[in-house]
Formats: C-alpha cells, structure tokens, sequence
C-alpha cells in the first residue's frame, strides 16, 4: 500500500493552456544526452539529404549560412515530462531544404553525428513545422543543446528534435531510430502523451 505524508498534492498542475498533459514549467534548459556530446567543427559540418533512390543533396556549413534563416519562436516538450515556453531559435526551415528534392518517401530517418537516429512521418518536417537551427537566444547553439546544428520539430517530444544533425534519409517505410527501437513511441505527440510504445 503507498502512503503519501499528511498535505501531499503531488506537482501542481498548471492552468497554463500551452501546457501538454502530463508536463511541468520549467525556465532551465535541461541537458540529455543518450552518449557523449559529439564536437563538430563547421569546417568539416555537412548535412546531406538522401532520397529513396539514393541521390545525395549535401549543404556544407557555407551553404548553409548563405539560405534564407528564420526566427521561430517555440515551446519546447521533453518526454521525461519538463516544458519550456517561448524558446528562441534561428535556423533554415526544411521546406527550404527539401524544396528541390524530388521524392516518393512518406518517412524520414534522422541521423546525428554520435551515431543517433529518430524517425519521423516526411510532412512532419515540412509547412513551416521544423528546422536546421544553429543559433538559440541570440548565440550560437552550444554542443551540449546540439551545435553546431540541430533538428527543430517542436510540434514532438524534443526527442525527436536530433542533436548533431548530419541528414535525413528519406524512406518509404517507416523504420525506428535509437530511442524508437528502445520502446518509445514512433510518433510522439506530446498532446497524446505518446511517451512509449502503446500509448
């Protein structure tokens, strides 16, 4: 039988309509990582966008840094159950990235420098939902938030926001990353609260 002290209510939950279920406010940043933190130079940084078919687009840091950039503004979701609001970020939006890539694939498998992967639905990625950013709150990212690029697809859990992105593989057939072939959900929609497999 669980015994709780006299007065105990547990977190309290906020009336905060920005708030997914199950979540809690927080103004830190926590740091997870499934590994050590990758230290990637931009001299040698590329992100490459692999279609089904096997044909290659590769953007260097220079061609990055020559695109159009964005500032979203977003709340961020980590499945161990922490949001953070009004986050901001500067990045290149993958509708720009993707625009010129012709492909059949429904699925995208995310790959990170450190050898990470994520996976996610293709139009999960496009219509202005995600990113290659490289600058948080007016810096650079850092490493340990996964500079010098990371993913940004805050409409997930952060999980699937890749650090150390290096490219997508575009599939016709979905297939687990790292965290997905652990037991976690494929999906992630913190407003299902699609933390693990079945939820």
């Amino acid at each position: 039988m669980v015994t709780f002290s006299p007065g105990f209510r547990g977190r309290p939950r906020s009336s905060d309509v920005r708030l997914p279920p199950g979540q809690y406010e927080t103004y830190d940043f926590p740091v997870l990582s499934a590994g050590p933190t990758p230290r990637v130079s931009r001299d040698t940084w590329q992100f490459t966008v692999t279609t089904e078919a096997g044909t290659a687009h590769t953007w260097s840091w220079t061609d990055l840094m020559a695109l159009p950039s964005e500032r979203p503004t977003v709340d961020l979701h980590c499945v161990t159950k922490w949001s953070k609001f009004g986050t901001h970020w500067q990045g290149v939006s993958l509708d720009r990235l993707l625009q010129d890539v012709e492909t059949s694939a429904d699925y995208a498998l995310v790959h990170s420098y450190g050898g990470y992967t994520t996976n996610l639905p293709l139009d999960d990625l496009l219509d202005g939902q995600a990113w290659i950013a490289y600058g948080y709150d007016g810096e650079d990212v850092t490493p340990e938030h996964g500079g010098p690029a990371r993913l940004l697809v805050p409409h997930l859990y952060l999980w699937k926001s890749a650090k150390w992105v290096r490219g997508i593989q575009l599939l016709l057939e979905d297939e687990p990353g790292f965290w997905e072939s652990a037991g976690y959900h494929d999906y992630g929609d913190p407003w299902r609260e699609q933390r693990y497999q079945g939820d």
